[in-house]
């Protein structure tokens, strides 16, 4: 299929061919009828994606920060490869559209296949031909409207939600301050509230539109005008609500409406403008300054957007959806009319040109549409091979005794290219020999086309079932959410496929016992976990110097984690597991490594809320261990710090930048540090993938004896219940 991206680094626009979404459960598949650029916000993000690096730093300093944060947990090096990946990806365009469903996913009983339904989301409702929508950013279209002003329903929720943020009364009178596509919807929303409503914007067509359309006075912000107009139907006093539609760097529209507003009038950001208040104009009036947050409550909650948790609407009465649903009830009535605000229709196949041409002024449009293709019989027979995904049959499989044949490549496959897996694992494996990057499946259609572009696979497809189909495959590896890995894993076990999979292996026992149960129905054991630590050179270097070890030792692991960003779906511990369950087992098996042996009990404790926990392993000889993983330490802190003690002798290891080996003997007292500074932290990826391809190619053991890999997630999974019972606990309880 063909979707409308955008390269960010280059500024590149390219209509690209790439696979047709799976339909995943809680949501449906949408075929596209008409999308809607916004000709406000989309422009603002094609325009800076033609800025030079020191232009779009200075437009997006919240990343800038980000960044310097990156740069101080993992160095120059990795944050570079980081955001260059990113930056050199191509992007979605596009978030409201009018389409028909395709093909319905698990737990959806409220449309079926052929039913039109208007769609929100800027990673939901893109400009493509298909797209897969989560339930609660679809709704049906009322029978009777147009699908071309269906397709307004997202920015039409934009703007009801603003004008609900300035909770408009019966007869009062508000100035909106903009009237591009978003300011054109407000006015006929608060004309239809009864509202008497001034427009202001320097473009004289865009003020006569709103005037058309209900609003009782428009002119340009700098001229009189406006101030006579609002003094006329206020009796002077000023206007009850100012909504802020205007976008740009002039602090005019916060200005004007300061000047223009009554004693404690409402003040409601909707659109992204310069926000420096005049505060003594702001304070002695009183205003309320409020912000409008997108399409409505449930904009940025994943278990709202993605897992379709919907809010009681006795609490919440207007969700995006009901907001959504309430817009296209008001055109459909007539109440709101969206024709006049469209200002050229484009077939979709000219996307690039009419973007083009908006961004170059030729264009000049308050709404632009894309028509996509009618839906004829052969194009739905092409899109049925991948949207059809049956349920992948198990079987038993052998693991071939002999070596590969040196000669030949390892014909590798990803399931997942998120950011670890494109800027921690396939950067080493495009460099390395004797390796043939296959085929990347995703979710996201979009996120496989640019991992087939930036690192050469040959194929890129959502189809899993194919991946796992396909003999000349020889290894898998799953770098999709925690929640996926051991489902995946035991997929790809049963297909007869090497697996690396990402940390964690499984999040419970039961998944942990379900891939012990794969490996023994399929007969194959060829699995690798991505515990990379173990492989770091520095590491590696230290250990040895620190030589053999005779008697027990103590183990300090200090992890400053730090805290995640909102939204992060880290913090899904619901559906993925706690943090420590999803990264824990590097540290567990960093441990497990330098002493030779796996852990025979946890014991854990946690601040309130779990935030910081404190994990202790015994392992066999007494040994012990303590892993401190903190999230309320400062970023300038070291993220990793530690230190064995053993013998007499000590080892310290400061954030895989620097290492030292502390020595008694007779002699006096020695001590070893690492002669100099690595290039960046190398935490070991590069030398984990060498000997997991090495493996595979030579038919030679997997890096790390599968019993480890499950003694490591056994005492991860363990941590959960030792907080739960506060006592410790073996791991044949754990198992």
């Amino acid at each position: 299929m063909k979707q409308v991206v955008q390269n960010y680094k280059s500024g590149e626009l390219a209509l690209l061919d790439v696979p047709v979404p799976g339909c995943k459960p809680d949501g449906v598949l949408v075929r596209s009828a008409y999308s809607l650029i916004s000709t406000g916000t989309e422009l603002m993000k094609v325009s800076e994606a033609g800025m030079s690096m020191v232009g779009k730093a200075r437009s997006r300093p919240d990343q800038v920060a980000k960044v310097m944060q990156s740069v101080a947990t993992n160095g120059v090096p990795a944050t570079y490869r980081k955001v260059m990946g990113k930056l050199d990806s191509y992007t979605p365009l596009g978030y409201s559209l009018c389409g028909v469903v395709e093909q319905v996913g698990a737990g959806i009983d409220d449309v079926k296949v052929g039913d039109l339904v208007a769609c929100a989301g800027n990673e939901h409702a893109l400009h493509a031909e298909l797209n897969w929508v989560p339930k609660n950013l679809y709704t049906p279209v009322p029978e009777g409207l147009a699908p071309r002003h269906a397709a307004f329903g997202t920015v039409g929720s934009i703007a009801m939600q603003g004008v609900r943020q300035g909770q408009p009364q019966l007869g009062e009178v508000a100035l909106v301050i903009g009237l591009g596509l978003i300011g054109q919807l407000v006015v006929q929303l608060l004309t239809a509230a009864g509202v008497r409503v001034v427009g202001a914007d320097p473009d004289p067509a865009r003020c006569a539109l709103a005037e058309r359309l209900g609003a009782a006075a428009c002119g340009d912000p700098a001229s009189p005008a406006v101030e006579a107009a609002v003094a006329e139907l206020t009796a002077g006093h000023g206007v009850d609500q100012v909504y802020l539609a205007a976008g740009g760097g002039s602090n005019q529209p916060v200005e004007l409406a300061a000047q223009l507003s009554r004693d404690r009038g409402r003040v409601v950001d909707i659109g992204k403008c310069r926000l420096d208040l005049p505060w003594n104009a702001y304070y002695e009036k009183e205003l309320d300054v409020r912000f409008s947050r997108s399409y409505g409550p449930g904009r940025y909650d994943p278990a709202y957007e993605l897992e379709g948790r919907d809010y009681p609407i006795g609490y919440v009465r207007w969700t995006e959806r009901r907001n959504l649903a309430c817009f296209l009830d008001l055109v459909a009535r007539g109440s709101v009319d969206v024709e006049p605000l469209i200002s050229h229709i484009a077939d979709f196949d000219a996307a690039v040109e009419t973007y083009q041409r908006l961004k170059d002024g030729d264009l000049k449009a308050v709404a632009v549409l894309f028509r996509y293709p009618e839906h004829t019989e052969e194009a739905q027979e092409a899109a049925a091979p991948a949207v059809a995904v049956p349920a992948v049959k198990l079987r038993s499989s052998s693991v071939p005794a002999s070596a590969r044949a040196l000669k030949s490549p390892v014909r590798l496959a990803f399931i997942g290219a998120g950011n670890y897996a494109t800027s921690m694992l396939l950067p080493h494996l495009t460099q390395r020999d004797g390796v043939k990057l296959s085929t990347v499946v995703t979710t996201t259609a979009l996120s496989a086309a640019n991992a087939k572009r930036k690192f050469g696979f040959e194929e890129a497809t959502t189809d899993l079932d194919a991946v796992l189909g396909d003999k000349s495959i020889d290894a898998v590896f799953v770098v999709t959410r925690h929640s996926s890995h051991a489902e995946l894993t035991k997929k790809a076990l049963h297909a007869g496929k090497a697996v690396f999979v990402e940390k964690p292996l499984a999040l419970g026992e039961d998944e942990l016992a379900g891939v012990l149960a794969a490996v023994e129905e399929s007969g194959n054991d060829r699995i690798q976990v991505g515990f990379n630590r173990r492989f770091a050179p520095l590491l590696q270097e230290a250990r040895k110097r620190f030589g053999a070890r005779t008697g027990p030792a103590s183990v300090r692991y200090l992890v400053n984690a730090g805290r995640l960003q909102h939204g992060s779906w880290y913090l899904r511990q619901g559906s993925e597991g706690t943090r420590f369950a999803g990264e824990g087992g590097h540290f567990i098996d960093t441990v497990s490594w330098l002493l030779g042996a796996d852990p025979i009990s946890v014991y854990a404790l946690a601040t309130p809320g779990n935030e910081d926990l404190q994990v202790v392993l015994r392992y066999p000889g007494g040994s012990t261990a303590t892993i401190s993983y903190v999230t309320s330490g400062p970023a300038s802190l070291p993220k990793e710090t530690l230190d064995l003690v053993a013998d007499g002798k000590a080892l310290r290891l400061d954030d895989f930048v620097r290492a030292s080996v502390f020595l008694d003997g007779t002699a006096g007292r020695k001590r070893w540090v690492s002669s100099r500074l690595p290039k960046a932290r190398d935490k070991g990826q590069e030398a984990e993938l060498a000997a997991f391809v090495r493996a595979v190619r030579t038919g030679g053991p997997m890096p790390v004896p599968l019993e480890s890999l499950v003694a490591t997630t056994a005492a991860t999974v363990a941590v959960q219940a030792a907080l739960a019972g506060g006592a410790p606990v073996t791991l044949a309880e754990a198992r």
